[in-house]
């Protein structure tokens, strides 16, 4: 059994120093790795970011990430990537990690996901350019999603966690206005994380949503941003399984 701890939405800012240390620092004890789905700072500014990897530098357990949308806000990203490399934590983009748990190896692909929509009520890449582009960098980022997951089963994990700040589902977002469902994720992630077959989905983003979903493939969706979940983190028990043969 893995234990996860996992929150996202912490959005901090210089005036947050400090604010969750005190519970990270207890980590060890709970968790064995910990998962951060975005939004971890208000404006994406580089001095926001210090502040974040300030709360997580030398935890006593392994911390991966993924940006939100606030993390792109000041077109930093890519400063605010390099800011909390530099203070160990795994930022993922399209992409996967291996973490070895006392001798089991756990796989977290991530990506900041996007927007869209849910069956039946989703964008549709189809008339001007800019609607094309938009679901475009969706079917992108869910694509990166499923094949990163598929490398970690290839690269024998025993359990794949996918990690991504928008939502793959809409039981997550109850508690949301229906009319802002297409700006809180995309059914391509769902598809994504069910094609590869992944144990556990998380993501955060629906700040006034649900903990608790499910993909229509049975994968287990929970929604750990942090006005969600009540607490500095959520841990979940993840069940590992007969890895793929190498």
């Amino acid at each position: 059994m893995i234990r996860v701890a996992a929150v996202g939405d912490i959005h901090l800012g210089p005036d947050s120093q400090g604010s969750l240390r005190p519970a990270f620092d207890t980590l060890g004890e709970s968790a064995d790795v910990l998962l951060l789905a975005g939004d971890l700072t208000r404006h994406g500014t580089v001095e926001e970011a210090q502040v974040v990897a300030a709360e997580v530098t030398g935890l006593p357990v392994p911390v991966v990430a993924v940006l939100g949308n606030h993390d792109y806000h000041s077109d930093q990203e890519d400063k605010v990537t390099t800011v909390l490399q530099r203070a160990g934590v795994t930022v993922l983009e399209g992409s996967g990690t291996v973490l070895d748990v006392d001798g089991t190896r756990l796989g977290v692909a991530g990506t900041k996901g996007f927007c869209g929509g849910f069956a039946g009520r989703s964008a549709g890449e189809f008339g001007e350019s800019e609607m094309k582009a938009f679901v475009r960098y969706t079917r992108r980022c869910a694509a990166d999603l499923c094949r990163s997951l598929l490398e970690l089963e290839d690269r024998g994990c025993a359990a794949r966690i996918a990690l991504t700040h928008y939502s793959p589902v809409p039981d997550t977002l109850a508690g949301e206005p229906p009319e802002i469902y297409p700006f809180l994720g995309s059914y391509l992630l769902a598809e994504a994380v069910d094609e590869a077959r992944a144990d556990l989905a998380v993501h955060g983003h629906a700040h006034l949503g649900t903990e608790h979903g499910l993909t229509a493939g049975g994968v287990k969706v929970r929604n750990v941003a942090q006005p969600v979940i009540g607490h500095a983190f959520a841990v979940y028990h993840l069940p590992v399984r007969a890895p793929a043969a190498l």
